[in-house]
């Protein structure tokens, strides 16, 4: 590495995340990869900017394991890469940095989904009424499926009966009610 690159380098180097922040990305990082994505997000807040390889060797992990989570947390914008090609070998070098400004971006985007979901689901359960025979491992039914099999159950032959589904709305309430506060 010539002594400009390594100046620039030098220039680029961020800092330690806060506390927040870190707790975050590292939330992030173990739903998305499990916990060697936990090890490589710490490997790259303690070293800054990193090579594959030198997370490989921080992490004791394989080399093509580092580069799949680095690739799941990149297509997340959790991380980003810095690619330059190597005058000597003609291969191209990444150098790896964790991408903080994005991890809220990220965590409000996949708290809008569930929102989306839990709406969808709340009006689903609101919109029915529900008939099951009570047996473990029957489903519950529609009214108009329940209808269609003429309120017996086509699994066990079962007596079909209204289910009240008022707690299940509530709860669906109350967590769009929490997310929405958050």
């Amino acid at each position: 590495m010539s002594d400009r690159e390594e100046e620039v380098e030098a220039e680029e180097e961020p800092k330690p995340l806060d506390e927040r922040l870190a707790i975050l990305i590292v939330k992030v990082a173990r739903i998305v990869g499990g916990e060697e994505a936990v090890m490589i997000v710490g490997a790259l807040n303690e070293l800054g900017v990193a090579k594959e390889d030198a997370l490989a060797e921080k992490t004791g992990m394989r080399l093509n394991d580092v580069r799949k989570i680095l690739y799941k947390l990149s297509e997340r914008s959790l991380v980003t890469s810095r690619v330059r090609r190597d005058p000597q070998s003609g291969w191209f070098i990444y150098s790896w940095r964790l991408n903080p400004d994005q991890v809220d971006g990220y965590v409000e985007d996949q708290k809008r989904r569930v929102l989306e979901k839990l709406k969808a689901r709340l009006e689903y359960e609101k919109d029915h009424e529900f008939y099951t025979c009570a047996t473990p491992g029957c489903t519950r039914l529609r009214f108009e499926d329940a209808m269609t099999c003429l309120f017996r159950c086509s699994k066990c032959g079962k007596l079909l009966n209204h289910v009240d589904n008022s707690r299940i709305t509530k709860a669906l309430s109350r967590r769009i009610a929490q997310l929405e506060k958050e």
